[in-house]
Parts: structure tokens; C-alpha cells; sequence
């Protein structure tokens, strides 16, 4: 009992210590608006990238030295090569080829496409990641630039954008937030929550029930408080998660090379007071019952996405969009098809960390579907946790003669006649041309699924999966290898076998008391 206390006890401390060690660094933060190389109006984000590195002399070559900058990650398991050039997804489908949109959160300026100069330290976007005014933006289509004078954009759309005021932002730096690192890890895939379901703007100022770590009102956590960063290196990958952490909690500051993102490393490997609940985890992830559903914050997140169906168009010849009783977009004729999900409840599958994918140039088989992505793992490696993950479902173009996917330009958003009637194969040719990919110039469609691991919107503890969710005929579990769980597993010959042994135990007693009333009468 005074063990589990002391853990408690432990556990808020480090909880205040995280909360107090923000505040300060919060407060102490210089007051950019002084700085006499800040005080001059700028032309690009570029020159303030200039004016930043005078006095941070080594921030742009520690961020050059990221995935956020590279955009490419060698997973050290799987050899994979993973980034722009490589990887296929089934939300916009690839990065190379769509440079100029995706680089709306690329941590830089001018990624138009495959000739983007990665060692030009000024081209290192500061702003996009400690930004407190709320104001900057980029625009979609631009590179990753920033506008700073008056325009339509999109062309002939009649939308004004006004110029984002370099000057004011540049001044009022800080530490990174929620807000800023959400501008980009809310938004991908084409939308607020679209990708991953656990993450979306409603957790930049969620309630405890939505996120009990990131409560506004309560613990408050920002994600570097997990994420905790070093020379901008940020930890915790969905390329190469760690799935299970059994080394237990981490000292703050000192990670020895652990990854502190884990649940383990706050909350020890015996986090619960029944021993029976420590026991489930070490099979469990702790995600698996505290995060009971992801998209829960009134925002829907994409769970399928079919671009077979792109390039209808209405009576009139037009594009059009179809939209459900939300007021959310589910069909569009430069997209396709989508099917949305809110309050979903999570797969689950045994994981183990490593994960492999289908990249550009392997062999598919289009009768299948096609898994850009795997996680490994089974149930007795001894490495593997039942995990939570979003499946998101698509149907995409493929190669028919070399049995490839393929990269369609799918972002051309200043040309809108290229999608009026639309020609999959001249759209593809013209961007496997450009990415240096051989093409038949024969086009299918293929399903594909992409798996994501749930771990953010973390319910309170009163708020997570109970006993009967798993232990049921509807168990959360079903069909899932390689489990045993009363309540649910059933065996019709075991089932049987059992009851015969109760029936035969209740017989045995019965005989047993009936022999001894007789022995006693006869003594008698």
C-alpha cells in the first residue's frame, strides 16, 4: 500500500515539476520586440529566417538535421528508406509530384519541387513552429511560402488573402504550443483531422474528457511536454514507434536514449492499484482502454477515401460537391468519394514497433488489398502489444501493366480544367514523368489500407474501456489472434467437457452426503 502511494505521489511531482518547468520557460522567454535585427519590415520569411540565425547560430543546421526538414527517415530495423520520394499514402497519395501543395507544412520556404535546395540554411522556416500570434499562415499551392502582399489566391477564385505582417509575428516569438504544432499535425491529409483520428483542432483547448493530460483547464500539458525536444530533434515516430516500453519511468532531462513519449515512461510499467489491471498490461497497450474512442472532439476524421470516383460532373457539365447533413464535404468531383467517422472505436491489432510499407516501384497484387503500410507483431514474440489503430480505407490508381501505384499530380489547385475532364492516364504520365518513374500508361484501381496508432485523446480513468467491453460476446477483441478471454472465447467440445465436470463434481457430492446419511442411520 505505502509502494503504490510513494507512485503516486512520484507521479505528481514529476506532473508539477513538467507544469512548473513550462511556466518558467514560458515567462522567460526574451522579448523579440527589442531586437534591433527584428525592427524593419520583411519581404519574405526568408529574410527573417536571416535575421533569426544572427543570434541562432545553430538552429537552422540542428533543424536541417530532422525529419521535419528532410522529410526522410531510415528505419534501422527494416532498412526502409521512408519519405518524399518513396512513400505512397491513400489520402492525397504521394508527396513528389505535389511538392508546391504539401509544402504548406513543410518547415521551409520555396519546396516546389525535386530541384528544392535542402542545404540553404535561410530557406529554414522559424516561424511556422513558434509563432505566437495566431497570425501566420501559408498558403496552400504556394511552396511554402508566405504571403506578404495583397492577392487572389486561388487564382480567378476572387478570394483576397491579405499579406501575413512578417514584422508583428517576427517580434512575438516563442515556445512552441498545441497551436503550432497542430497547424500542421491537425491539418494533414488535406484537413482539419483528416489523417490520424487522435489529433485534430480540437485539441488545442480540449476538456478533460476529450484529453486528460492536454486539459486546458487542468494539467495542460503542451506537447513538448512529452515530445520533449533536443537541438529540435522532436521524439516519437509513427515510422518507427516504440510499442513497448518495459524499462519503466525515464528522469526528465536525462532520457539515456529511451524514447520519453511512451505512457511507461511517466507512469512506470505498474501503474494501476489492482494488481489484475498490471497484469493486463503487460499484453495491453495502455491505449487500448484509455483512449475508448478517437474523433471525439466534434470534428470527423476520413476513413475512407475513393478516388475512382473523381471527375463526375452535374447536368450542366460543372463540378460539384456533395456535402452530409454536417455541412461536411463527401464528394468532389477534383477528389472523389470520402467516408467520414466521429466517436469511432479503434481496430485493434498485436504490434510490435516495426512497420514495414509498400513503396514506390514495388510489385502489388491488385486482387488484394494493397497494405501501404504493416504493423508487425503477433501474440507470442514477446515483443507485441494489443494495440489501438484508425484503418483508413481507400481505393487508388495503379499501374496495369507493371502492377505499381502510381503518383497522380492530385493538388493542381490553379488549374481547374485539368480536373474537369479528367484523364487519369494523361495526369499520371505527366507526373510519373516528372518524379523519374517508368508508367504503362495503363490505369486501375486498387484498395488499399493504411494503419495509424491511436494514442492522443487520452480519457480520464474513470472514462476507459471496462471489463465487459472485452470480456463479451461483443468483445472489442473479437477475431483477434492468439487471445483467451472468459466472457468471450468459447469452445463448444471445452464448453461441454466443463459443464460434464460440474455436473459430475455436483453428482459426486450429492452421492457423497447421500452415503454418509445412510452410514449414519445404520450406526443408529
Amino acid at each position: 500500500m505505502l509502494v503504490r502511494h510513494f507512485r503516486w505521489v512520484a507521479a505528481s511531482l514529476i506532473v508539477a515539476c513538467l507544469a512548473l518547468f513550462g511556466t518558467i520557460a514560458s515567462a522567460t522567454t526574451a522579448d523579440h520586440s527589442k531586437f534591433k535585427e527584428l525592427q524593419q519590415d520583411f519581404a519574405s520569411g526568408t529574410s527573417v529566417t536571416k535575421a533569426c540565425l544572427q543570434c541562432h547560430g545553430k538552429a537552422a543546421d540542428q533543424v536541417m538535421h530532422t525529419t521535419h526538414w528532410t522529410w526522410e527517415y531510415v528505419n534501422p530495423v527494416t532498412k526502409q528508406v521512408l519519405g518524399k520520394k518513396h512513400l505512397i499514402n491513400n489520402f492525397c497519395i504521394a508527396i513528389e509530384t505535389n511538392e508546391a501543395h504539401c509544402a504548406t507544412c513543410h518547415v521551409g520556404y520555396g519546396y516546389k519541387d525535386r530541384n528544392f535546395d535542402f542545404t540553404n540554411k535561410e530557406a529554414v522556416d522559424c516561424l511556422v513552429c513558434h509563432d505566437t500570434t495566431g497570425a501566420y499562415r501559408k498558403q496552400p499551392g504556394m511552396a511554402g511560402e508566405v504571403v506578404t502582399r495583397e492577392m487572389e489566391f486561388p487564382p480567378g477564385s476572387g478570394r483576397i488573402v491579405k499579406p501575413v505582417d512578417l514584422r508583428k509575428v517576427a517580434q512575438k516569438v516563442g515556445p512552441t504550443s498545441r497551436d503550432t504544432c497542430g497547424t500542421c499535425h491537425f491539418r494533414g491529409g488535406g484537413g482539419d483531422g483528416v489523417k490520424h483520428g487522435d489529433m485534430d483542432s480540437s485539441l488545442a483547448a480540449p476538456d478533460e474528457d476529450l484529453d486528460i493530460h492536454m486539459n486546458a483547464i487542468g494539467l495542460d500539458f503542451k506537447c513538448s511536454t512529452c515530445h520533449m525536444t533536443k537541438e529540435h530533434r522532436v521524439p516519437g515516430s509513427r515510422y518507427a514507434p516504440t510499442a513497448r516500453d518495459d524499462k519503466g519511468r525515464i528522469v526528465r532531462g536525462n532520457t539515456d536514449g529511451r524514447n520519453p513519449t511512451t505512457c511507461e515512461s511517466c507512469h512506470d510499467n505498474a501503474p494501476h492499484r489492482m494488481s489484475r489491471l498490471n497484469t493486463h498490461a503487460t499484453k495491453l497497450a495502455c491505449q487500448t482502454c484509455h483512449v475508448p474512442k478517437f474523433a471525439r472532439g466534434g470534428i470527423p476524421t476520413k476513413m475512407s477515401w475513393d478516388w475512382s470516383t473523381a471527375g463526375r460532373l452535374d447536368p450542366q457539365g460543372e463540378q460539384f460537391e456533395i456535402k452530409d447533413d454536417k455541412g461536411h464535404k463527401i464528394y468532389e468531383s477534383r477528389e472523389g468519394s470520402m467516408i467520414l467517422g466521429e466517436n469511432v472505436v479503434p481496430e485493434y491489432r498485436w504490434f510490435n514497433g516495426i512497420v514495414e510499407y509498400t513503396l514506390m516501384g514495388q510489385k502489388i497484387d491488385p486482387t488484394r488489398v494493397v497494405q501501404i503500410n504493416r504493423f508487425l507483431g503477433s501474440p507470442d514474440d514477446g515483443k507485441s502489444l494489443i494495440w489501438p489503430v484508425k484503418v483508413m480505407r481507400g481505393k487508388q490508381p495503379y499501374d496495369v501493366e507493371n502492377l505499381t501505384l502510381v503518383k497522380p499530380e492530385t493538388a493542381r489547385l490553379d488549374d481547374t480544367a485539368y480536373w474537369k475532364n479528367l484523364d487519369w492516364e494523361k495526369a499520371i504520365e505527366f507526373s510519373m514523368r516528372s518524379a523519374g518513374q517508368p508508367f504503362s500508361g495503363k490505369v486501375g484501381f486498387v484498395s488499399t489500407e493504411m494503419y495509424w496508432p491511436i494514442t492522443h485523446m487520452v480519457a480520464p480513468k474513470d472514462k476507459g474501456l471496462g471489463c465487459a467491453d472485452c470480456h463479451s460476446a461483443e468483445s472489442r477483441l473479437a477475431g483477434l489472434a492468439g487471445i483467451y478471454m472468459p466472457g468471450y472465447s468459447a469452445n463448444r467440445l471445452l464448453d461441454r467437457l466443463g459443464w460434464g465436470l460440474v455436473a459430475l463434481t455436483a453428482l459426486g457430492v450429492v452421492g457423497h452426503g447421500l452415503m454418509r446419511f445412510v452410514a449414519a442411520r445404520k450406526r443408529k
